[in-house]
């Protein structure tokens, strides 16, 4: 519920959150340059749903997360449904929550292809191809996201990066 409208909503007083996410969706976004300007902000498309697939598996998500809150350990500490609240119950009223909320819990990964094929950003040196001097040491080089938090994977690819201009 604080993550909505990325961050900004923020309901009074005291709560819990269940966030059913799509830990490996299937829809995929983009991030262009906007110009030849590095200082313009880039085209950022995420894309969200746009893989039928995708949708369903959110559905089910929310399902299970009511169903998870109607157990007894939560009943001294559940109130009133906030979102997407008691009158979104059918599965049409259900899915036009999501497309109307979906909004990402900033893990992107995958927008610094490491290789060396046309479409590659990086090599394995972590070196940006034809630039000397620049290298991207973040999570943008993983291929996916991982099935979990992004920080320690990411914490070792620093690691790796240190090695490698240390070496």
């Amino acid at each position: 519920m604080y993550y909505l409208d990325h961050g900004f909503t923020r309901p009074q007083g005291h709560g819990f959150t269940l966030g059913p996410i799509l830990l490996c969706p299937q829809s995929k976004g983009s991030i262009t340059l906007r110009s030849s300007n590095p200082l313009e902000p880039p085209v950022i498309d995420p894309n969200y749903l746009s893989n039928e697939a995708d949708l369903p598996v959110l559905v089910s998500g929310v399902k299970l997360a009511r169903k998870l809150v109607q157990m007894i350990a939560f009943d001294p500490f559940r109130g009133a449904e906030v979102v997407p609240g008691f009158e979104v119950q059918v599965e049409e009223e259900i899915s036009n929550f999501i497309r109307n909320t979906a909004e990402t819990l900033y893990h992107p990964v995958g927008t610094c292809k490491m290789g060396n094929d046309r479409m590659s950003v990086v090599n394995s040196q972590l070196q940006v191809h034809g630039i000397q001097g620049l290298r991207v040491v973040d999570a943008s080089i993983m291929p996916n996201i991982v099935g979990g938090n992004t920080n320690a994977p990411t914490m070792m690819i620093a690691e790796k990066a240190a090695d490698i201009i240390l070496a």
